[in-house]
């Protein structure tokens, strides 16, 4: 079952340039998109892809431009609040309050939903055994690690008991523990039945967690599926070469080569597809001592993720966030 589904959904915004003059600017350009029930599906692209825009476009926090959605059943359009009931929204920034406990920030999350204050109290303390947030929940939040109030952050937004949580880039700032820790939070709560979409600019993160990911960039999706699945439409092993400025004599070389399936040059680098990655490195190794070409660096690899995006946008997702 499908638990998100859009048609050509598309957001603008309007602003006024210099000398007042209008600009109209396409955040998401006809997104096509199903989530399905109870799988982490991630979002992926760089800063400035359409991510959170999409992200808050589903969660009712904006209204498209124009394009069609249901989520969790309904129509995104015509019955917000039904979507809204049965949501769960994690925002970059969080909304705990910083001068109160998580106790307190989830105790009156709950009872803004309705629960009464012995519900309320109830829902609190499974969410703070469930998120292991015992030995901090009675703290003021602002003297929270990131990673403890990131765990925060994801229980306020679990306190209604959604079927769907939408978590935007939920680990961006975290240290390498704390990533690995919420990274765990998000299988578990998976595993409890909670559908996750998550937003993301790590490719590391979507990998590890997605069962199933869309590749978004300039507001279009450019590529959709399993990470595996993706990973092998590159079609073989990729060899990257550095040969100091003589990348128009290598490249015409290695055109001709018949173990290159595909070759792209990104940031003074030649980046190959080849068969055989490594029968054909020691190939090109001798192909460039041949023609007397200096190589600065040799590398093989299986493909990933970052490929796929070089593949499909031309450029590299790492190098857009350096």
């Amino acid at each position: 079952m499908n638990i998100i589904e859009t048609q050509g959904l598309r957001k603008t915004f309007h602003s006024r340039a210099a000398k007042d003059k209008p600009q109209t600017v396409e955040a998401v350009k006809g997104v096509d998109l199903t989530v399905r029930e109870g799988e982490i599906f991630g979002f992926l692209g760089p800063n400035g892809a359409g991510k959170s825009t999409t992200l808050r476009m589903l969660s009712t926090l904006i209204p498209p431009t124009s394009g069609q959605a249901r989520v969790v059943g309904a129509d995104l359009l015509r019955q917000p609040e039904q979507v809204r009931r049965q949501i769960g929204y994690v925002s970059q920034t969080g909304g705990a309050e910083g001068s109160s406990t998580a106790r307190e920030n989830l105790m009156l999350q709950a009872q803004l939903f309705g629960l009464s204050r012995a519900q309320a109290s109830q829902r609190t303390a499974a969410l703070i055994d469930s998120l292991q947030l015992e030995s901090f929940a009675d703290r003021l939040v602002r003297t929270y690690s990131g990673g403890q109030r990131r765990r925060l952050d994801i229980a306020l937004g679990m306190v209604n008991q959604p079927k769907l949580l939408f978590l935007d880039e939920p680990t961006t700032g975290l240290d390498p523990q704390s990533r690995a820790h919420l990274w765990d939070e998000v299988r578990r709560l998976r595993e409890q039945g909670t559908t996750i979409f998550l937003t993301t600019h790590y490719l590391d993160e979507a990998d590890a967690l997605a069962d199933r990911l869309a590749i978004i960039d300039g507001g279009q999706i450019v590529s959709e599926g399993t990470p595996d699945s993706l990973k092998r439409q590159i079609g073989g092993d990729v060899i990257v070469l550095g040969v100091n400025g003589a990348k128009s004599q290598a490249m015409a070389l290695l055109h001709a080569q018949p173990y290159v399936r595909d070759l792209r040059e990104e940031d003074d680098q030649l980046h190959l597809t080849v068969e055989q990655g490594e029968e054909a490195l020691p190939a090109v190794l001798r192909l460039m001592d041949g023609a007397g070409l200096p190589v600065s660096r040799l590398a093989l690899h299986r493909p990933t993720l970052d490929d796929v995006f070089l593949r499909q946008t031309g450029r590299s997702l790492r190098e857009t966030e350096a």
